[in-house]
C-alpha cells in the first residue's frame, strides 16, 4: 500500500472517530434534555426513568441517592411545587458529560433560581448527577443577568 493511500485511510479513520464522538455527544444531549422535560417539568417518573441507567449516583447532599431517591424527589416536587417549571437556557456536552444551565421557577411570579446540572451518562443512559443552585437576587450588583 502506498504512503498516500495509508495516509488517506488514517485520515478517514480519524475523521470517522471524531464524527462518532460528536454524534454520541449529540445523542447524550438529547437524552438529558428529554429526561429533564419528563422529570422536572412533567414530573413523570415513569417516563423519566426510561432515560436512566441501572443505577443513579446523586451528589446533591440534600437528595437521596439512587433511582428510588430520585423518584421520591419527583414525588416531593409534584406535591409541593406542582406548578414549578424549568427552562433550559444552555446545553453543553463533553465526552460522557452533559451540562445544563437552567432557569428554575418553583412558584409562578417568583424570580427563581439559576441552576447548573451536570449529568454523566453510560451507554446513553443517565447514571450520575451533580448540581449547583443559586437564588436569583432582587437587586444584582451588575446588569449582566444570570442567563
Amino acid at each position: 500500500m502506498s504512503k498516500k493511500c495509508l495516509s488517506l485511510a488514517l485520515c478517514l479513520a480519524a475523521s470517522s472517530l471524531a464524527f462518532a464522538a460528536k454524534n454520541e455527544q449529540e445523542i447524550n444531549k438529547e437524552v438529558v434534555t428529554r429526561f429533564y422535560q419528563k422529570a422536572i417539568n412533567d414530573k413523570d417518573f415513569a417516563a423519566a426513568e426510561t432515560y436512566m441507567g441501572p443505577w443513579y449516583i446523586q451528589h446533591n447532599p440534600l437528595a437521596k441517592d439512587g433511582i428510588e431517591g430520585f423518584k421520591q424527589y419527583l414525588e416531593y416536587l409534584k406535591s409541593t411545587y406542582p406548578q414549578s417549571h424549568s427552562e433550559i437556557k444552555r446545553v453543553m456536552a463533553e465526552g460522557d458529560y452533559v451540562i445544563l444551565h437552567v432557569h428554575s421557577i418553583k412558584e409562578p411570579g417568583t424570580r427563581g433560581q439559576a441552576i447548573i446540572d451536570i449529568f454523566r451518562l453510560e451507554n446513553n443512559k443517565i447514571v450520575e448527577h451533580w448540581d449547583v443552585v443559586q437564588s436569583i437576587p432582587e437587586n444584582a450588583a451588575n446588569s449582566n443577568g444570570m442567563f
